[in-house]
């Protein structure tokens, strides 16, 4: 049996594993999204389905001050005793912190805060009972990655910051994780930053504070330099399963043109990991990720797969769905009117960073079709209802309904930078469908009003929404969203929505 990367494709940056048995659970960064750090759950670490988030409040996740890239960094999930626990920073608040659960769907605790500083936090429980905490941070001794012994149960220093290790010298040390493996303790991170130069360093050493010696064979994993479909591999996580082999998850991303540019955020990848003679982990072939791999001896176990349609016929929004920011009061509904998502749009427009009404779903296929069904009667100049592919408030593409000069029009505008261009047509009362085609190189936008014909509105580049382009550490979003500039326009009813990959 073979499996193709990435296993959990589109914006699911920053994997970390942990195995209870025969189950294996992974999180990822979330940054401005909410609710934050969505867990997986895995029989074979082939087929993956969500079974929640770890951050599912606001009181958990605060996200007011949450700039685009902010929020929520690079978590790590351990199990021990009975609990499991998942670390994570809010550089847009609290900082360091972690959260810990008896299930892994939750629900999970308010959060415990960490005071040593830094982003990308990870957890050893070594056999002794002691709890080690690791953060990449600048300090009196540089910049690496820094480590204290914390109260499990407070999230106190029980001991003062120590930098344990700078890396190899590759730029901006980070995401590190500690092992106890054979008497040793080896710490894994990243170096290069999370772009095309981005690797995975290994250093071990037989006390937790070191002296830590550096793998000779590293980086241990890079696709940098090569002509592959994958790149920019990195932020790794070791996990053995129950033949006793090793495996790995990490970043990486596809890039669709050249010069390379990717739009789907960086996705989830996994590779086995071979010990050198040496007592070293080397991780896929030679150091590098295939899209196509031998599966893990493990009993396949596959999920239904996710229905295309969504008919909002539920309580409550599946678990795909994610709002940008706290979502504001009243500005989403399930209930308003059974069988709809109803939006009701505030003053905050997707050109600001703050929170509009906004639904959204990963664009997690390079090609794809995407639609929806929207009922939207605007009778206010400023009110506007729709879809968009959203990167970030300043690089979006939107197709909408608008009150414009009197009448109500359909429009359809591309945000690049400080450059808008804009192009409508009268759109008739009555509800209309709303539609986007997305291939590799293309986003196509169209609508049509029931029973009458396709109308195309027009076309973007992808590479436009690209993080070499738009900046960032996301990917693309499809968004359902309501603006109203008065505060208090009409609601848009969104009957369905469709997500069909085609590749």
């Amino acid at each position: 049996m073979q499996y193709t990367n990435p296993i959990i494709p589109g914006f699911y940056p920053d994997p970390s594993i942990c195995r209870v048995g025969n189950d294996y659970y992974l999180v990822t960064s979330s940054f401005e999204y909410f609710p934050g750090v969505p867990i997986f759950h895995s029989k074979d670490l082939v087929n993956w389905h969500q079974i929640g988030h770890c951050l599912t409040s606001k009181r958990q996740l605060p996200l007011d001050n949450a700039w685009s890239s902010g929020g929520i960094f690079a978590p790590t999930i351990r199990y021990h005793y009975g609990w499991f626990y998942m670390t994570t920073t809010n550089v847009s608040g609290i900082g360091n912190f972690f959260v810990k659960a008896r299930q892994p769907e939750g629900p999970w605790s308010d959060v415990i805060p960490v005071a040593q500083n830094g982003i990308d936090p990870s957890l050893l429980f070594d056999d002794d009972g002691r709890a080690y905490f690791q953060s990449t941070r600048s300090g009196d001794q540089g910049d690496g990655i820094y480590q204290c012994e914390i109260d499990i149960e407070t999230g106190a220093m029980l001991t003062e910051s120590r930098l344990i290790w700078k890396g190899t010298g590759g730029a901006h040390p980070e995401g590190p994780h500690l092992y106890k493996i054979d008497g040793y303790y080896y710490l894994m991170i990243s170096e290069g930053g999370t772009e095309y130069g981005h690797m995975v360093t290994i250093a071990r050493s037989t006390e937790p504070y070191g002296p830590y010696e550096s793998c000779p064979h590293n980086p241990i994993l890079s696709n940098r330099s090569m002509k592959s479909s994958i790149h920019a591999t990195g932020h790794a996580d070791l996990i053995q399963i129950q033949d006793g082999t090793w495996w790995a998850v990490c970043l990486g991303i596809r890039p669709v043109s050249y010069p390379m540019r990717h739009h789907l955020g960086r996705e989830v990848y996994l590779a086995p990991v071979t010990w050198t003679a040496d007592g070293w982990p080397i991780i896929g072939n030679g150091g590098r990720i295939d899209p196509i791999i031998e599966s893990p001896k493990l009993p396949e176990a596959r999920w239904p797969q996710q229905p295309v349609r969504e008919d909002f016929n539920s309580s409550q929004l599946g678990l795909e769905w994610t709002f940008l920011r706290n979502p504001a009061p009243n500005s989403w509904s399930l209930l308003e009117r059974p069988g709809y998502l109803v939006l009701r749009g505030n003053k905050t427009s997707l050109n600001k960073t703050g929170s509009p009404a906004f639904a959204g779903h990963r664009l997690r296929h390079l090609a794809c079709h995407v639609a929806t069904a929207m009922e939207f009667e605007p009778v206010n100049a400023g009110e506007e209802a729709g879809l968009t592919a959203y990167m970030n408030e300043r690089y979006h593409y939107d197709l909408a309904v608008r009150f414009m000069d009197g009448r109500k029009v359909i429009i359809f505008r591309k945000t690049v930078g400080s450059l808008r261009v804009e192009e409508t047509r009268d759109c008739p009362p009555g509800p209309v469908e709303l539609m986007i085609e997305a291939l590799p190189e293309q986003l196509k936008f169209s609508f049509k009003q029931r029973p009458s014909t396709v109308v195309e509105m027009g076309w973007g580049e992808t590479h436009l929404l690209s993080t070499e382009v738009a900046g960032g550490f996301t990917g693309v979003m499809i968004a359902m969203y309501a603006i109203s500039e008065s505060g208090q326009g009409a609601p848009a009813s969104f009957d369905w929505f469709d997500y069909e990959p085609l590749e």
